[in-house]
């Protein structure tokens, strides 16, 4: 089917531009420049080894320098145990089966560390992740196979050849703390025979929607539901706030964040619960001890000796088959007993739950998640439920010609679209004062965004203004060129200056300890070098350093401030904007204030885009529009 067959082209052309960028990155570089790229952990200390799954080497690893550094490594991806000595033959492959913090396990191809391992210094490199390609064209190939058939219902209707049906007699149900909206997406979720989607605009409670929603499935329907997301982070966090409503929850994969409660959650965790797992300890010590007898024996000995090693070898081997039975069935009971399945979308496939169906799929950020993707869990689904946003940012995609064609296009976009009858939008945000609000609202949801009435006029002291728009157009602020990036020096001055002029306002109502929380954003990564740098030479604002935060749009998708300021960086006499024409990515900018949103930009250059042309107006009807000139 011209559907798939396209899909599965787009997604050869994103994984041939991802390996091509991950050679670039590793092929002519040091091990330093590797671990500065977020590749590698370098060096390391073995803090501990133990015998896994079908006699696997799972060794636990702690980086030593470095810490700080932020990185790719995460459970799932393949990985390799290298020495410094001589890295392209003392190595040894793997998978990373665990990470938090500065610690991770990698499973190794291997029963025992090797020789090389005792000399030199250790590290840790993920390989190219060519498995997460393989389950999404797997899959596809597969949904392809179903959709020729047109046997499978489910798949007829996502890709647009038949509609979504529900329940004639439409559940009511009554959740006290919901809104009217929440108790509709509710609604139509269990009504819903094979699609529903909950569309939720920042601020507007999609995690908590979501959440009732799965509980009272469970509640009703007494079914195992499976719940993903693009992300480890938004997979923990509703694996959390599942638990936290008394559901058993299991987690599949490992949580990214540093959280006991998580951890509980995790297989292994529940394993180790489990009134099995004594008898599978001792039988993995009384395996050991065999091995570590067998290895005694020193390599010129005879036949007799040979026999005897041979012997315990083979019986250490016969019980670790016993710990892999016992092991199995524990896997199963957990497994079968857990209400809620949590996964990433390609963790779906992990090999504990891998031949599982499932009446109910959910998967929440739909917007932020690649298609193919998707369609691992959704074969194991009678019913999908989307929820997420698709006017914020779609995922990344490293091909341009995969995105130009499609694959930026995700599932959530297209079904909105094929089915509207599907879709319950979420109204009423708790997040911004109306005045933040209102030009998303306009722009983005039909203006049906309500301010709840807790929010809607909140502030930071009487009489101040909820937005500016501080307009540097005929400053002369020219933006510079820094490799890739764009900088406007002039402008991330003018920024600190008027940050600088607030903060002493708010000091004469608010304690360092209590000041409000603020962000400092900018599209353009080296903008945030050049702001940080101003920063760090501020006096007036070190007392409140604890509270700003400095960085891209992109990683403040989902988080929130009491003030935001955005530079807007773009200045030239051509009317060039760059990828700021991307405004979706500015919808998530300009709705992550509270009570304060100050966007600074020239608008002679920002205004060439109707967007920011009709923004601009927004600013000076609400008399919220002021000219940099003020404060010069």
């Amino acid at each position: 089917m011209d559907y798939f067959k396209k899909l599965q082209e787009l997604l050869k052309l994103e994984r041939e531009e991802d390996r091509y960028q991950y050679q670039q990155l590793t092929q002519s570089t040091s091990v330093a420049e590797r671990r500065a790229n977020g590749l590698t952990w370098y060096p390391i200390a073995i803090r501990g080894t133990e015998l896994g799954h079908a006699d696997y080497l799972s060794v636990e690893v702690e980086r030593t320098t470095h810490q700080d550094l932020t990185h790719q490594l995460r459970a799932g991806v393949p990985a390799i145990l290298f020495s410094n000595h001589d890295p392209k033959v003392d190595r040894v492959e793997g998978t990373i089966s665990y990470q938090n913090g500065n610690r991770l396990k990698i499973t190794l191809l291997t029963d025992e560390l090797p020789e090389w391992s005792r000399n030199g210094k250790l590290g840790i490199e993920m390989l190219f992740d060519d498995s997460s390609y393989d389950e999404m064209q797997n899959a596809l190939k597969q949904a392809n196979t179903l959709a020729e058939a047109g046997t499978n219902r489910l798949i007829n209707i996502l890709i647009g050849e038949a509609d979504a049906t529900f329940h004639p007699h439409s559940l009511t149900v009554s959740i006290p703390r919901l809104n009217e909206s929440q108790q509709r997406a509710v609604c139509s979720g269990l009504s819903a025979n094979e699609l529903a989607i909950v569309h939720g605009p920042p601020g507007t409670g999609k995690t908590t929607t979501l959440v009732q929603l799965i509980k009272s499935m469970i509640g009703l329907e007494h079914k195992q539901i499976l719940v993903v997301a693009p992300s480890n982070a938004a997979v923990d966090l509703l694996s959390e706030k599942l638990h936290d409503e008394g559901l058993n929850v299991l987690r599949i994969g490992n949580p990214s964040r540093v959280s006991d409660r998580l951890t509980a959650l995790t297989l292994d965790s529940k394993m180790a619960e489990h009134s099995q797992m004594k008898e599978a300890k001792k039988l993995k010590k009384q395996a050991g001890e065999f091995k570590n007898m067998a290895h005694k024996y020193k390599r010129s000995f005879g036949k007799a000796e040979r026999e005897q090693r041979k012997a315990l070898f083979d019986e250490a081997h016969r019980i670790m088959k016993d710990v892999a039975t016992t092991e199995q069935y524990i896997i199963d009971d957990v497994v079968g007993k857990s209400q809620v399945i949590t996964a990433t979308l390609v963790g779906a496939n992990q090999y504990t739950i891998r031949n599982l169906s499932f009446h109910t799929v959910v998967i929440d950020e739909a917007g932020q998640a690649l298609e193919p993707a998707c369609w691992i869990p959704i074969l194991k689904a009678q019913r999908v439920i989307l929820a997420g946003d698709h006017n914020q940012l779609s995922p990344t995609i490293k091909s341009a010609e995969a995105a130009r064609n499609g694959l930026s296009n995700t599932l959530l976009e297209k079904c909105v679209v094929l089915h509207p009858e599907a879709v319950t939008l979420l109204d009423e945000q708790y997040r911004m004062h109306e005045q933040i609000m209102g030009y998303s609202s306009r722009v983005f949801y039909g203006n049906q965004l309500r301010a709840h009435a807790s929010v809607a006029s909140h502030d930071l002291f009487q009489g101040d203004s909820a937005l500016q728009f501080v307009d540097t157009a005929g400053c002369g602020f020219d933006e510079k060129l820094e490799g890739t990036s764009s900088t406007n020096p002039e402008e991330a001055a003018l920024l600190i200056k008027h940050l600088t002029q607030v903060v002493a306002q708010l000091s004469q109502f608010y304690q360092p300890a209590t000041f409000p929380s603020i962000a400092i954003i900018s599209p353009y990564k080296q903008q945030l070098v050049v702001l940080n740098e101003l920063l760090s030479h501020a006096p007036d604002l070190q007392p409140y350093r604890h509270a700003i935060s400095v960085n891209t749009i992109d990683s403040f998708q989902g988080q929130e401030r009491d003030i935001v300021y955005i530079s807007m960086t773009r200045s030239n006499d051509r009317a060039e904007i760059g990828f700021l024409a991307d405004i979706r990515r500015m919808n998530v900018a300009m709705t992550r204030a509270r009570k304060k949103l100050v966007v600074i930009g020239d608008s002679g250059t920002l205004a060439s885009n109707p967007f920011y042309a009709d923004f601009v107006t927004y600013a000076e009807q609400l008399n919220a529009y002021q000219s940099a000139w003020e404060w010069l």
